[in-house]
């Protein structure tokens, strides 16, 4: 696993929770998927955790997503305002 983030200047944002509800996977089906422990992919989605360079490829091929597209630096954006923003 990745190092504990120190503050929010050190926090990694990440979409993990809304991808694993998505394709309607329990974090013990995605930490299978990916070879961790559960208790890992909670650590992740909460932000308690940043991920290893080699966990964010798998998580990447396994949600077939570029990883700046499950992580980032600043706040996602939610997706409700980007999907009613583009229809306006």
């Amino acid at each position: 696993m990745g190092r504990k983030p120190k503050g929010e200047e050190g926090r990694l944002h990440n979409r993990l929770a809304v991808l694993r509800a998505e394709r309607r996977l329990t974090r013990q089906q995605l930490a299978d998927s990916i070879g961790v422990n559960y208790q890992t992919v909670g650590y992740l989605e909460r932000g308690d955790y940043s991920p290893s360079l080699e966990l964010a490829f798998r998580l990447s091929e396994f949600f077939g997503l570029p990883i700046e597209a499950i992580f980032a630096r600043e706040p996602f954006t939610p997706m409700s305002e980007q999907v009613y923003a583009e229809a306006e």
